[in-house]
This record gives C-alpha cells, sequence and structure tokens, in this order.
C-alpha cells in the first residue's frame, strides 16, 4: 500500500524542515526570490517568485512522467514546491 495524501503532505513538510537546516534558513528554504531577482536582470524578465516555484513543480512533474514507474523525489518535492508557491501567492510574491 503506497502513503496517504497526510502522509505525503508530513514527508514534504519534513523535507522543507531539512532543506532549511542545510541552508541555514530558520524558516526553511527560502532561495527562489534570490533566484528569480537574478534570473530578471540576466534576462530582463518579470518572473514572480511564486512563478519560479511553479517552474519548479512543473520539473518535478515532468520528471515524474518521464519514467514508467513511480519516483518519490519528485512526488514529494512537486508537493512542496507547490506549498511553498502557495505561501508565495498568499504574500502577494
Amino acid at each position: 500500500q503506497g502513503k496517504t495524501a497526510p502522509e505525503f503532505l508530513h514527508t514534504a513538510a519534513a523535507i522543507m524542515e531539512e532543506r532549511g537546516k542545510q541552508y541555514d534558513q530558520p524558516n526553511g528554504e527560502r532561495s527562489m526570490g534570490k533566484c528569480v531577482g537574478a534570473f530578471n536582470i540576466i534576462t530582463g524578465h518579470t518572473l514572480s517568485e511564486s512563478e519560479g516555484w511553479l517552474l519548479l513543480q512543473i520539473l518535478k512533474d515532468v520528471r515524474q512522467w518521464q519514467r514508467a514507474d513511480y519516483h518519490a523525489d519528485s512526488a514529494e518535492d512537486g508537493i512542496a514546491y507547490s506549498a511553498l508557491k502557495a505561501e508565495a501567492l498568499a504574500s502577494g510574491n
């Protein structure tokens, strides 16, 4: 039997907490603002933080469907990116 939806959410939350520890950010991994800022300077575009998270979420979905079998990393990261995207949208970013 596979994971339940709440189990996926708990796993994604744990991943985000661990990434925050790895990158020394008390609120979790928060590098997207800097990434889209650099992207926008280089390209002249106006990508928002939430659009950056959407891009990474799409990347994980594409990777998931390129394989014949289930890939846990893609699924779990996709959930985490969705939550980070929602947070950015709710903050107007």
